[in-house]
């Protein structure tokens, strides 16, 4: 099926990306693409989204197999009721899942390496602000998750022309 390939697309793509950091820079170098703004480096995570509940390897090894068995029963269902949209969305979702799942599972933390630094004045107060590090597991997973509710809004309003 289309959806598992697209999942398992993600889970190349963010190995490979994670392979050519860990083996082309140092832990913690950083090369500048745009400036301060876009930067590439090398960080490791052993926690959750932000950097939460570090050292919990096990916990999100065991979470991560509950939640990927779910989205397998999920996107099986939502394709057999001919979904268009929802299937690539948790396709997505698995994909991201299983990219920081085997980072865990082989390496107790995971690679992360986009870091984007947003730098302006608003509202006359100056702002400085790093967003989290993150990876194409994590960019797929927050598409996915997007996506989802764009397609929640689709199918309410569905649901609402019909009533």
């Amino acid at each position: 099926m289309r959806y598992y390939l697209y999942a398992c697309v993600v889970l190349i793509l963010d190995q490979i990306t994670k392979w050519l950091i860990v083996n082309r820079l140092e832990l913690n170098e950083v090369r500048s693409v745009i400036g301060e703004f876009f930067q590439i480096t090398s960080h490791r995570n052993r926690g959750a989204a932000f950097g939460i509940m570090q050292d919990q390897r096990w916990f999100f090894i065991v979470i991560t197999l509950v939640v990927a068995a779910g989205i397998i029963i999920y996107l099986q269902k939502s394709y057999k009721e001919g979904k268009k949209l929802l299937p690539v969305a948790l396709s997505l979702l698995l994909g991201g899942a299983l990219g920081n799942f085997v980072d865990r599972a082989l390496f107790g933390e995971v690679v992360d390496f986009l870091k984007f630094r947003f730098q302006f004045n608003g509202l006359g107060n100056p702002v400085d602000y790093t967003y989290p590090i993150f990876n194409i597991a994590d960019s797929a997973i927050c598409i996915g998750v997007a996506l989802i509710f764009i397609d929640s809004i689709i199918s309410w309003r569905k649901e609402k022309r019909g009533a």
